[in-house]
């Protein structure tokens, strides 16, 4: 989607960083200037703006289940969103809840990332009916510095539900196949 005024449409990934304050200052400067000058640009950072305050406000309504990243964290904290942390490593187990007052639950899954490209999350639930369902997150982010994964279930739907077992299997993903990174075990009970 190149604007035949602009010679240097930014690419969606770079918008997003900057929108979620991502960007190093040496990047973020000469970005900035292009978009003061580009209506193009500014109005493709403007439906993305609007994109995010939707995506937002999915998230305070608890609709979303989503991996996240610490900035995107960081900006549901400062919009004044009460958030209950749990942090695990590989093989650990931890009883959990959301309660009353919370609008949000994010699990920090601290694994080693060293040499790392791709992570899928593979997660699963143990319904008290003995019935288990499963499903894979495909290519989720990461912060190989820190060495974790945020986890944010959605919290309506984790509302409904009663006392169960949830599992993340996290693996690493490359052209050799994959590999175990760390599994995690979260017994909820309803808040």
């Amino acid at each position: 989607m190149t604007d035949p005024h602009c010679a240097h449409a930014i690419d969606g990934e770079t918008l997003a960083a900057y929108w979620l304050g991502e960007l190093e200052a040496a990047v973020e400067a000469p970005l900035e200037e292009h978009l003061f000058g580009c209506a193009r640009c500014t109005r493709r950072l403007e439906q993305f703006a609007a994109l995010a305050t939707g995506i937002r406000a999915a998230v305070r309504g608890g609709a979303v289940q989503a991996v996240i990243t610490q900035p995107f964290l960081e900006q549901l904290r400062r919009q004044g969103m009460r958030i209950r942390e749990y942090g695990l490593g590989p093989g650990e187990r931890v009883d959990c809840t959301l309660g009353a007052k919370d609008d949000a639950v994010v699990s920090r899954l601290r694994v080693p990332l060293a040499d790392v490209t791709r992570v899928d999350a593979v997660q699963s639930i143990d319904l008290p009916d003995g019935r288990v369902q499963q499903w894979r997150l495909e290519d989720v982010p990461f912060d190989p510095e820190a060495g974790e994964v945020l986890s944010l279930p959605s919290a309506a739907a984790l509302r409904k539900l009663p006392a169960h077992t949830f599992r993340v299997r996290l693996v690493a993903v490359d052209a050799a196949g994959e590999r175990p990174l760390g599994e995690y075990t979260f017994a909820h009970t309803p808040g």
